[in-house]
């Protein structure tokens, strides 16, 4: 389990393909974090859940599979691309972003980035199969990164982005078009598995409220 809080951004350094499957190789600056990694740990790779398979000083390689390729980014890194870093969570660490498995749901496409003063504004499309998952002012993982939904559209959310965040994470690379690795709350998806949404489509007719959720225990 990880928070979203991104610890470093690494370098690919080497791909291998294999199998259908293939081997990366992360190169991290932030020696304080990552100089202990262990064969066998979880690290996020931009959002994507991954297992240590060998490490040495100021690197490390992951084993990435059929089902991660078919559902992330991870498929498109090069030599050289850059990639949002974190450990996974201690029990007794600050929580500082949210519950985030690593579980990639979905890869999307970056729509527009804006400039507002001194933060950004990422638009991202998203398949509507998801839409029960996502609220305005719920979290979601972009890349690894916790943000906030600040304004929801359908098929269609953006996120505000600190300056800070901006230039510590891989968002400054961005741009229209670019695909993103996205989770949803996992909070969202107990919820809709519990009202039994099998379509995921909440009618407009639905009785469904905030006074309903909380008789259901919610």
């Amino acid at each position: 389990m990880f928070t979203g809080i991104i610890k470093d951004v690494g370098r690919v350094a080497g791909v291998v393909r294999s199998q259908g499957g293939l081997r990366l190789r992360v190169q991290f600056g932030n020696a304080a974090e990552f100089s202990t990694l262990s064969v066998d740990e979880s690290v996020s790779v931009s959002g994507a859940c991954q297992t240590v398979v060998a490490h040495g000083e100021g690197w490390f390689e992951v084993d990435t599979v059929e089902e991660t390729l078919s559902k992330t980014t991870l498929g498109l890194l090069h030599h050289g691309s850059l990639v949002n870093l974190e450990r996974a969570v201690r029990p007794l660490d600050r929580l500082g972003g949210h519950f985030v498995l690593g579980h990639v749901d979905c890869s999307a496409v970056v729509q527009a980035v804006r400039e507002l003063g001194s933060s950004r504004e990422l638009w991202i499309a998203f398949p509507d199969a998801f839409t029960p998952f996502i609220v305005s002012a719920g979290s979601i993982t972009i890349d690894g990164i916790s943000l906030t939904v600040a304004k929801l559209e359908a098929q269609l959310f953006a996120v505000a982005v600190i300056p800070f965040t901006f230039a510590h994470t891989t968002i400054n690379e961005l741009k229209a078009g670019s695909r993103v690795n996205l989770e949803f709350d996992i909070l969202g998806k107990y919820v809709a598995r519990q009202l039994g949404t099998h379509s995921f489509v909440v009618t407009a007719d639905s009785k469904i409220d905030e006074g309903w959720l909380r008789k259901q225990g919610f």
